[in-house]
Order: C-alpha cells, then structure tokens, then sequence
C-alpha cells in the first residue's frame, strides 16, 4: 500500500513536471522593445487587412503550439544611417551633404506589420534602405534650392527632406525621429569665394580695431609720459619750496638775536608813547575842567539872560498890541452900536409919522411932503454917523496906527489865510525837509505872501491921514479884493533825516 502511493505521488510530480516543462516551451514573452510575430494559423488583428496570417504580440506574453506556429522576433529599437550624398544645386554648383537619420520601427500594429513583411529577415538590411530612400530625395530637394538658401536655411532642406520621405517611411513601416545635415561641403570653392567679402570686411575692421587699440595705447602712454613729468615737475618745485623755507627758517633764527633787540626796543618806544598820550589827555581833561566849562557856563548865563529879556520885551508888545486891537474893537462896537440905533430912531420916527399921516388922514400931498422930509432926515441922520465914525476912526489912527491895521486885519484874517492856502492850490508834488520844523517854516512863508496886504493897509491909512477921507477902492474893499499871487507848481523837498 505505502508502495502505490508513493508511485502515484512520483506519478503526479513527473506530470506535473511535464506540464510545466510544455507550459514553458509553448509559453512566450515580447520585450518592451521588441515585437513578437506568430504566423501558422489564422488570425484577425485589428487595423489589419483579414487574412494576413499572423499575429503581433508586443508587451506581453502569449501560447505557442510547437510545430504548428512560429515565432519570429522584429526589433522595435532606435537604427540611424549616415548620408553621403552628391548634389548638384539649382545654380549648377555640385555638393556633398553630409548628415544622419534617426529611425525606428513604428509603435502601432499596421506600421509593425508594414516592416515585418519588409525587413523581419533583413533587418540588418533596413538602414541601407533608408539611406537609399532619403539620398534620392535630398538630390531632388537640393535640385531646387541654391547654395545660400542651403546656408542660410538648413531647417529649409531638413524640413522638405522629412515631409518628402515621410509617405514612403510609412509604407516601410518605419517612422523618422531625427533628420540632421552636418556638413555641407563644396569641391568648387564656391561657399569660400562668397564668404570672402566678409571675410575682408572682418579682417578689414579687425585691422581698423588693432590700429585704433595702438593708437588709444600710444595717447595712454603719452599721457603716462606726460603725468610722470608733471609729477617729477612738481616733487622738484616741491623740493625747491622746501628748500627755500629750510633757507628762510635758517636766515631767521641768524636773524633772530637782532629782531628781539628791536623789538624790545619797540616795546620801550611804544609804552613811552602812550604815557605821552595819557599825560596829554590828562592836561587836556585839566584844562577842560579850568577853562572851557567855566567859559561856557558865563556863555549860556548870557544868552539865557538874553533870550529872557528878548521874551520879555515881546510878551510886551505882544500885551500892547492885544490892548490896541481891544481897543479899537471897542471904539468900532460903539460907533457900530451908536450908528445903528440912530436908524432905529429914524425908522421909528418915520413909521410914527406914516401912522399920523394915516391917523390923521391929511391929503395925499401932505403925505408925501411928510415921507420926503422923514426920508431926507433919515439919510442926514445916517450921513452922520458914517462922518462921526469916519472921524473916531481918523482920531484912532492918530493915535495908534498899528491898533488899526491890527483891528483890520483881525477882521479880515480869514481871507487873508485863505489867500495864502491859495499858493499851495496848483501843487501836484510836496516833499517836506527837516520834518515838522519845514513844514512850519512853509507854512509861515504862504502866510507871508497873504500878509501883504498889512503893507497895503498902511498905505491906505497914510492916504487918509493926508487927505482925511478914505480913498476910492480902498477900506475894506482894499483888503477883500487884494489876492496874492499863486505859483503855477510848487515842490517842496522833505529831508528824511
């Protein structure tokens, strides 16, 4: 019994065995960059045409029948081909491009497909076949270009290349990951005559730099010449000074000994003059006290004295005359007075007769008899008193004739001030000097000129005294129509001191 299980055990772990040993010979596994390609049945791939008759496998793995299917290995990896190509551009001038492409089998099952029919046996085979495919389109894209547009626009060329193998990269079943032109080489010399007027243009302005550097060089080194012997010039100077206040400290201090000599000696003469100066002064403080001031007190006694009896003796006149113009106002109040109540006397002797004329009813002859004779009477009356003033007036002349003019003029004052503020009526510009004491001063001057008139009042009296009437225009007229002259434009400084 141990014995049939233990033939059974060795029977199930050798089919087991067996199974496994199938399982891994049937049992295949595609590389990330590879693709399987199972033929020997039938299969249907989607993108593909029905009845292709093999199967991809990429990524994963996948059952095999041994002996029934094959299995077959497409590289998906990165190939690159060089281009070597000789071309002749659209000016005539033959070039060789050189340059390489960058290819690989495409990730999707129809290109997969596309090159599994092409290359699955010769993908050794595959970069000289795309060498082939690019050289003859790079000849025919050349063809159409020129050389400078080869130069100047390399994307140009690579992009056309690209775009006109691209149709035929697909049926390959392959896809372009890079297209680069390397070199451009040119057996004629063509590419070199055209860079040759650069080329003279940069060396020309190279030459053009070098010679301006040398120059600028040349200035900085003058220049540096010229600081150095601006420097060594002036270290000399410097020294020269030096040297000079070395010589004149030495001359002084040889010097010094007779300078300290004469300037003590100096000092001796300078103190004995201000000794002088101050005994001077004192004689002259001396002789201020002993002379001058007492001299000067006796000078101002005298004038004091003087302009006391100066004021007194016009306080004086000035009484006498307020007395006389007193006066006179008095005896002219009184002949006014004595005047007036003659004519009310008149006036009232004249109504009482007009009332007795109408009491009465005397005729109308009578009447006018009567008005005439009060008329007649009224005016003797009135001629009269005039005579009788005429005469206080002649009498108080006689006596004082300065009282009178004095009254007339304080009669008349008002005209006569007004006469002479009329000087000042035409003034546009005044400037006053010396302040209130000019200002004073013009205004004494403008009275002046008004109180002409006392001349003219004198003279009037003198012609009464002599024929002893007033004459024609003269009295009161005399001085009412008297108008002193008035300046056209008068300027008076100011003094601002």
């Amino acid at each position: 019994m141990p014995m049939v299980i233990g033939v059974v055990a060795g029977a199930v772990v050798l089919a087991l065995l067996v199974i496994v040993g199938i399982f891994k010979l049937m049992w295949r596994v595609a590389e990330p960059n590879e693709a399987l390609i199972i033929s020997g049945s039938k299969h249907r791939t989607e993108g593909l045409e029905e009845g292709m008759g093999f199967r991809i496998v990429t990524g994963r793995g996948t059952l095999v029948l041994p002996g029934v299917q094959a299995v077959r290995k497409l590289s998906l990896d990165l190939n690159e081909t060089e281009l070597h190509v000789d071309c002749v551009t659209h000016q005539g001038i033959p070039l060789k491009v050189r340059g390489v492409v960058i290819f690989k089998v495409g990730d999707d099952f129809v290109s997969i497909a596309n090159a599994a029919r092409r290359f699955l046996d010769q993908q050794k085979l595959m970069s000289e076949r795309v060498h082939n495919v690019f050289a003859g389109h790079l000849r025919s894209i050349v063809g159409g270009l020129t050389v400078e547009d080869m130069i100047r626009d390399r994307e140009k060329l690579t992009g056309q290349t690209r775009a006109a193998c691209g149709t035929e990269m697909e049926k390959l079943g392959l896809i372009v990951d890079s297209l680069q032109i390397h070199e451009i080489e040119d057996p004629t010399g063509y590419i070199r005559n055209l860079a040759a007027p650069h080329a003279a243009a940069v060396q020309r302005d190279a030459r053009i730099a070098q010679a301006e550097s040398n120059r600028l060089a040349t200035e900085a080194e003058q220049q540096s010449f010229a600081r150095m012997a601006e420097a060594t010039r002036d270290s000399e100077i410097l020294q020269a000074g030096y040297q000079a206040e070395r010589d004149k400290a030495a001359a002084k201090a040889r010097q010094a000994g007779p300078l300290a000599d004469a300037a003590a000696r100096q000092e001796v003469v300078v103190q004995e003059t201000r000794v002088a100066e101050l005994e001077a002064h004192r004689r002259e403080q001396q002789l201020q006290a002993d002379v001058r001031k007492p001299a000067d007190a006796k000078a101002y006694e005298k004038r004091t004295l003087a302009e006391a009896e100066r004021d007194a003796r016009i306080s004086a006149a000035q009484a006498k005359a307020k007395e006389t113009e007193l006066a006179a106002a008095a005896e002219a109040t009184r002949v006014k007075a004595a005047a007036a109540a003659e004519a009310e006397a008149t006036k009232s002797r004249g109504a009482a007769a007009a009332e007795a004329t109408r009491a009465t009813g005397e005729a109308e002859a009578a009447a006018a008899q009567a008005k005439g004779l009060a008329e007649a009477e009224a005016t003797r009356a009135q001629g009269l008193a005039e005579a009788e003033a005429i005469k206080a007036r002649a009498a108080a002349l006689a006596d004082n004739q300065e009282a009178v003019v004095a009254q007339q003029l304080a009669e008349r004052w008002p005209e006569i001030v007004q006469a002479g503020a009329s000087a000042f009526g035409n003034v546009d510009n005044m400037v006053l000097l010396n302040g209130a004491d000019g200002m004073a001063d013009m205004f004494a001057k403008a009275l002046t000129m008004g109180g002409t008139g006392l001349g003219l009042a004198r003279q009037l009296l003198s012609s009464m005294n002599q024929n002893g009437t007033p004459p024609a225009g003269s009295g009161t007229a005399g001085l009412n129509g008297f108008v002193p002259p008035r300046p056209e434009k008068v300027t008076v400084e100011k003094d601002e001191g």
